[in-house]
């Protein structure tokens, strides 16, 4: 179901642009192309100080996408130059969890301090605990490329925690409709059970491995790094611009979508201010609009609504308008988008 507050929508390292525009110049991408339309220049993401906006990290994901031959190599290429070294402070938070299981705690709260745009939920069971990778509050369109991306991000950082292990495990992994190259699950002491038929993304841990201790497993400096990763995060959430406000207005109530006269009243600001304040995010009333009805028509067709009912959740009188918006949006006819996520 979709959230109301896009936990995602808050600014993100520049480390994570790097990534992918490294990738891209493997490519031959060129960096003006990647760049186009975010307002963002070489040197923002040469400049460690420099926090990019969500929309504009979307924004470059979706220039190179359109740009690639094979998204699922271009999501193995960024996801494995990730490493605890490079995630800052939450990495340091992790490695100094006193437990496995602590780390997971830590990783769940602060997920959004890292590059993933997913929501990670544990959930406890009576062998251990499953970790689900939830993707379903992310734009349609990137949503396949921010799971998969992940997930290669995920088995390399393994090796260093499966070190620990003092003995073999079984592992179950749960990964619909994403393909990893076997070689990246071949771990010592771990026996992985895969399953490809899974309805979720998900990773069940036993409750042996979440007791064994961190790396550089620290009480003392893991309550430090969480303090100053809550900081961060709630720094950074008090910084998601009017966009995302305008954004989450939105969703609220899709059918009926207010105008833009009608946002700024609401915001208190006049319609010539919020336009302003939004060209200063590198976005627009409109394209708000076509963003927060595209995340949720895919959504909707995804869970099961017919094209018809979709467009009446979204306020068209019309099918036939739905339909001519949605093919604008995403390049194909909402009733092939449902048939594939069916």
């Amino acid at each position: 179901m979709h959230r109301e507050d896009a936990d995602w929508d808050i600014p993100r390292p520049v480390a994570t642009s790097r990534h992918l525009l490294e990738a891209a110049r493997i490519l031959d991408i060129a960096t003006a192309e990647c760049l186009s339309d975010t307002g963002l220049t070489a040197a923002d993401i040469a400049d460690n100080a420099t926090e990019i906006q969500a929309g504009q990290e979307l924004a470059i994901v979706r220039n190179i996408l359109a740009r690639v031959d094979d998204p699922h190599e271009f999501a193995q290429m960024v996801g494995l130059q990730y490493n605890f070294a490079n995630m800052g402070i939450l990495g340091y938070a992790l490695l100094a969890s006193p437990t496995m299981g602590d780390a997971v705690n830590i990783a769940c709260r602060y997920a959004t301090l890292s590059s993933t745009f997913l929501r990670l939920i544990r959930h406890d069971t009576a062998d251990g605990a499953v970790i689900e990778f939830d993707n379903s509050h992310v734009p349609g369109d990137v949503r396949g490329f921010m799971l998969e991306r992940d997930m290669f991000a995920i088995t390399n950082l393994a090796p260093l925690l499966v070190a620990q292990l003092p003995s073999e495990v079984a592992v179950r992994i749960e990964l619909p409709g994403i393909e990893l190259p076997i070689e990246r699950l071949e771990f010592m002491r771990v026996a992985i059970e895969l399953d490809s038929a899974a309805a979720t993304t998900a990773l069940s841990i036993p409750a042996a491995v979440l007791a064994l201790p961190m790396p550089a497993a620290d009480a003392a400096t893991a309550a430090v790094c969480a303090q100053q990763c809550e900081d961060l995060l709630e720094a950074r959430r008090q910084r998601r611009g009017l966009a995302a406000q305008v954004r989450n207005r939105l969703v609220r109530d899709p059918g009926q979508l207010p105008s833009m006269m009608a946002i700024a009243e609401e915001f208190c600001v006049t319609e010539r201010t919020l336009h302003r304040r939004l060209t200063a995010e590198h976005t627009s009333y409109r394209q708000l609009v076509d963003e927060v009805r595209v995340t949720l028509a895919s959504a909707f067709l995804s869970s099961g609504l017919t094209v018809e009912e979709t467009a009446r959740q979204l306020g068209y009188s019309e099918t036939a308008a739905f339909t001519r918006a949605f093919i604008r949006w995403t390049g194909e006819a909402p009733s092939r988008h449902r048939r594939a996520r069916s």
